[in-house]
């Protein structure tokens, strides 16, 4: 038996009420609430804070973020990989039905006008970008890819009829235009609800449906104008080159040996 007083010196001061430890390291656990801001601008500020504010030695201590903000990255990473294996497909689906990669660009180009519309209709409504606007995003891309394979297939239909190019785009996207209007229209009158909703637990639903609505309203009439303008310039420029390419060389005929 050994007084304490004769291997350790007691008394009173401020410090750690216990100390914790994590995968064998002294830890400190610091706790925040986002107060409703998008955790990625959050984590920006504070890391910015702590930049300019807090001097440490990096050598003895590591910072690192984790809860909502560790669980978001990890699924923003999962995210990218579903958004790239996505359109891999559509392009592959879209190659075999048309084959043709000019048409299979000009239809998959309506997907950053649907990502503009989605992201316009999240700034207006303060709605923040986290992964429930992003399965929206998903959403909202396969509703404008088949607006514009409905309108590409009709325009490559009446060209095949044998009328001029321009003409058969006018008529082409003239008699698509009530069947891509009625399209978005559904999903969009059917995303409305969801977009206004505010009570308890509609957050995940609010994302999603704001991207879906907001994001073809801008995506449809782009897709009405933009889809048959693009269609008739790449169509004329492939004629042109069709019409330019080299010409057949007659063969030179053999000179008779003597």
């Amino acid at each position: 038996m050994v007084p304490l007083s004769q291997v350790a010196s007691i008394q009173r001061q401020l410090g750690e009420s216990t100390i914790t430890r994590w995968m064998n390291q002294r830890s400190i656990a610091i706790k925040l609430n986002s107060n409703g801001r998008e955790l990625t601008s959050l984590l920006g500020d504070a890391r910015k804070e702590i930049a300019q504010h807090v001097s440490f030695d990096p050598k003895k201590y590591r910072l690192e973020w984790g809860g909502d903000i560790e669980n978001q990255q990890r699924a923003e990473a999962r995210f990218r990989v579903i958004i790239g294996v996505v359109l891999m497909i559509m392009a592959v689906l879209l190659y075999a039905e048309f084959a043709l990669m000019r048409q299979v660009l000009l239809i998959l180009g309506v997907v950053p006008l649907a990502t503009l519309g989605g992201l316009l209709a999240l700034h207006l409504t303060g709605t923040t970008l986290n992964i429930a606007s992003g399965v929206g995003f998903i959403a909202l891309f396969g509703v404008a890819v088949m607006n514009a394979v409905i309108m590409v297939a009709n325009l490559n239909r009446v060209r095949e009829l044998g009328l001029p190019l321009f003409e058969a785009v006018l008529i082409g996207a003239g008699e698509r235009l009530r069947p891509v209007l009625m399209t978005a229209s559904v999903a969009t009158v059917g995303m409305l609800p969801a977009a206004l909703a505010g009570g308890v637990g509609s957050d995940v639903q609010r994302s999603v449906a704001t991207v879906v609505a907001g994001g073809l309203i801008l995506a449809t009439l782009l897709t009405l104008f933009i889809v048959p303008t693009f269609y008739f310039v790449i169509e004329r420029r492939a004629e042109q080159r069709a019409l330019s390419g080299p010409s057949s060389v007659p063969p030179i005929p053999e000179t008779p040996s003597s």
